[in-house]
């Protein structure tokens, strides 16, 4: 019998390559998806479709013996919330709830894996080492902190088999958030932030995929890790490779910081009374800024076995000729 694993944040751009991935390694894939998510590009998968109610213990408890599931990952999260208290609610108090309901589990979850995210841990203030899995803590977002309590209530749990995975940058087929930037690219222009020198990491979404599902049936618990390629990158390397994949020429610009700053709050105040939130916020601009982003893998490497098939060059080629083929470029 397959083991069957519940895949939180299915619809998602992760969740996707997540139950692709979850699919080749031959699980029985049950996909937890928002009432009125867009899910047709998973409509061809053998998938099971399921709703989970973060707001009841209870009910989630009731999901998870009903459906006996072995495994979870937990991918499911916000990155874009107007407070502390939205991000804290859904990112660790859904978390928590979750947690405690596959802990009463009837028959015992053998991996509860957390998707996390390095800005849990926050970037560090100059360029003379690397974020290290059990670095001191100091998110610059709000985002980062609600991630971090996330980490911090799992990390007080003795009686469940837990994995905590934080992905630097991810990219990759489907994103859409670093999509922007390829897409001004493609239409001419290179735009920076400041001179300031900077290190910057990056994970392609299907290496992503590949070491959290790997991560199931490895005998590691309770541990934490970071994820990249392995490489640190300067602040130029992402637009320069895109730039030559596309075989285009775009005009590189410096914005000074202080004129980004203030466009950022200029946008806050626009969108202040909108339910969405802007691409640009002044909580962005202390990740945009951040001199470095490079982490070390190489406990990832020696505990889980983890080995990259995606540098930046290769994961970028393969994006941009999905973006092209899809015709968002």
């Amino acid at each position: 019998m397959k083991k069957r694993l519940l895949i939180t944040g299915a619809s998602g751009f992760v969740g996707y390559h997540l139950i692709n991935e979850a699919l080749k390694q031959g699980f029985d894939v049950y996909a937890a998806v928002r009432k009125g998510s867009l899910i047709e590009h998973l409509r061809d998968l053998p998938v099971h479709f399921t709703h989970l109610n973060y707001d009841s213990e209870e009910e989630l408890l009731r999901e998870i013996d009903e459906k006996g599931y072995h495994f979870i990952i937990h991918a499911a999260g916000i990155t874009k919330a107007k407070s502390l208290e939205v991000y804290n609610s859904v990112n660790a108090g859904y978390t928590q709830k979750l947690v405690d309901a596959a802990r009463k589990a009837a028959v015992p979850i053998e991996k509860f894996v957390l998707v996390s995210s390095l800005a849990a841990l926050g970037p560090l203030n100059n360029l003379s080492t690397l974020i290290q899995d059990d670095g001191t803590p100091q998110p610059v977002t709000s985002y980062g902190k609600s991630k971090l309590l996330a980490e911090q209530y799992l990390a007080g749990i003795k009686d469940l088999p837990w994995l905590i995975i934080r992905p630097t940058a991810v990219y990759g087929p489907r994103e859409r958030d670093l999509y922007v930037i390829f897409k001004t690219i493609k239409q001419g222009l290179d735009p920076h932030i400041g001179r300031f020198a900077q290190q910057l990491s990056f994970i392609y979404v299907k290496d992503l995929a590949r070491v959290l599902v790997d991560a199931l049936r490895q005998p590691i618990s309770h541990r934490s890790y970071n994820v990249s390629d392995g490489e640190a990158y300067n602040r130029y390397a992402l637009s320069e490779i895109a730039r030559a994949v596309l075989k285009k020429r775009a005009l590189r610009v410096h914005i000074p910081v202080s004129v980004v700053n203030l466009l950022a709050r200029l946008m806050e105040r626009m969108y202040a009374r909108r339910k969405d939130m802007p691409v640009l916020n002044k909580e962005k601009m202390h990740e945009l800024t951040a001199i470095n982003w490079a982490c070390d893998i190489r406990r990832l490497r020696q505990d889980l076995n983890f080995q990259p098939e995606y540098k930046l060059q290769q994961g970028l080629e393969e994006t941009l000729r999905w973006y092209k083929d899809q015709r968002w470029l």
